[in-house]
């Protein structure tokens, strides 16, 4: 059954990491539903050895890309450099994280945090992609570092359960005068150093609960979520270019509209 139970928190870390529907929302809901502890190894420490394996999917899919924005930029001035930009947008991510995290945390145990973040970001992404919709031709060199600061202060928000890392900062992006196409891109790759950083200091924390008896849990659910994020990612860049996200604004209504009722049913 922990096999089973790895399999599937992996298969949810893989599905959600990247796509705006919020992975921590899913990921919680989904230990409730399997009767799994996050707080207790060896899911505590799978939950965020998946994440690793997530962001090396996201690697492995840009690496050709990511190789020549970072060793042979197309400019030769270092505030126009990628490194530079996402320094820029993880300088709030950092100074917010460290004042807010722990303030927010104890959310992650309430069903009623992740329904309203679920519902009111379903409302304001249709709202969005309908209003900032821009389809000109752009790249991620058009991407300024005031935009890319913006961006990272906006993607504090996903501290909150529910609002989803990936949706605020590409509906932030779209918002700032992105295409949906740039503002995925860039999305992706803030979340390697911001899920490096985030993971990094979990498993540190967590450092203890490392060892021979979780190995072999943490290995399945950590492989599943890296292939499933593969997939993912590679299917949701070709989305973005041709459609709007009507249905993922639909889906988290739904989710959270389902998790509210739940919720009231068992009061």
């Amino acid at each position: 059954m922990d096999v089973i139970n790895a399999i599937v928190l992996g298969i949810v870390e893989g599905l959600t990491e990247f796509l705006p529907v919020s992975s921590t929302g899913h990921l919680i809901l989904t230990e409730h539903v399997l009767h799994v502890d996050g707080d207790q190894p060896p899911w505590s420490v799978l939950l965020w050895v998946s994440q690793f394996a997530a962001i090396l999917a996201v690697v492995l899919y840009f690496w050709r890309d990511l190789w020549k924005r970072t060793f042979r930029p197309r400019t030769r001035f270092w505030e126009e450099h990628l490194l530079t930009k996402l320094a820029a947008a993880m300088l709030p991510t950092v100074v917010l994280a460290l004042l807010f995290k722990k303030l927010l945390d104890p959310l992650e145990n309430s069903s009623v945090a992740v329904a309203g973040a679920l519902l009111v970001g379903a409302v304001i992404m249709e709202f969005i992609d309908r209003k900032f919709r821009r389809n000109v031709p752009q790249d991620l060199e058009h991407v300024s570092i005031q935009q890319a600061f913006l961006i990272g202060v906006i993607q504090c928000l996903a501290m909150w359960p529910g609002v989803s890392r990936a949706g605020a900062t590409i509906m932030g992006g779209m918002v700032l005068g992105l295409t949906p196409r740039v503002a995925t891109e860039f999305s992706f790759y803030l979340a390697i150093p911001t899920m490096l950083a985030a993971a990094g200091k979990t498993l540190w924390s967590h450092r203890a609960e490392l060892n021979a008896a979780n190995a072999g849990l943490i290995l399945v659910g950590s492989a599943v979520a890296f292939v499933v994020a593969l997939i993912v990612v590679a299917a949701f860049m070709g989305y973005v270019r041709r459609y709007r996200f009507t249905p993922f604004a639909i889906y988290r209504a739904v989710l959270g509209a389902a998790v509210l009722l739940v919720w009231l049913a068992n009061r």
